[in-house]
């Protein structure tokens, strides 16, 4: 009796300690795939105007009827924000708080601007009062939305103080927004282009045709 408790211990034991190891292994194999997953920056679409051309002036009218500009170079020298949102979705509603966060930062001062092109103006002002938005413009605009060529929601663009279009795309996150902030002061029109500059600099320079013959 005595030896069968003996060797279930020691199986038991035994047991342990290869599962500690498979949990060492597959740690470090989480590991090694989250250093070669890429990051993901907000989906940039191929359509619209190109990031890096100077975008046009569009007067709008605000939903409390306060005169705008968008595009063109700003008065004010700051970069303008503009998250496309709509009262009818859940990730644009997730993401005013983030955007207001991320853009009221004092690494990045820019101007806040909504917009939207579909629904009655009063269910917006509903939106817009429940979301706390009494200090943003809020546009209701199908022109704005043409222009930019936004297909899906939540939609975001950036237009630096020039005028010029720094980034768009579909964000669904704070990191998709981050990443077109960090195009414009990096240059780098995407997040999945920095990825592939830094693999080429790392890949071996090819023999040239003078070393193949000597």
């Amino acid at each position: 009796m005595l030896e069968a408790l003996v060797a279930s211990n020691i199986v038991l034991w035994i047991l342990v300690v290869v599962l500690s190891l498979l949990v060492l292994a597959l740690s470090r194999q989480v590991g090694i795939l989250h250093e070669r997953v890429a990051p993901a920056g907000a989906l940039m679409p191929t359509s619209g105007p190109k990031v890096g051309e100077l975008t046009e002036e569009i007067e709008l009218k605000s939903i409390r009827n306060q005169s705008l500009t968008v595009g063109g170079p700003d008065a004010s020298g700051l970069a303008s924000f503009i998250l496309f949102i709509s009262p009818t979705c859940p990730i644009c509603k997730s993401l005013v708080p983030t955007a207001k966060s991320l853009v009221g930062s004092e690494s990045h001062r820019m101007q806040l601007l909504f917009a939207s092109d579909g629904d009655e103006l009063e269910q917006h002002q509903r939106y817009a009062k429940d979301l706390d938005l009494d200090e943003y413009s809020y546009v209701l605009s199908e022109a704005l939305g043409r222009a930019f060529e936004v297909s899906k929601l939540p939609f975001a663009v950036l237009i630096d103080a020039d005028g010029i279009l720094r980034g768009k795309g579909l964000v669904n996150t704070r990191e998709h927004m981050e990443s077109l902030i960090e195009s414009m002061d990096s240059g780098i029109v995407t997040v999945q282009e920095y990825i592939g500059s830094i693999q080429n600099e790392q890949e071996p320079a090819e023999p040239s045709a003078m070393e193949h013959t000597s």
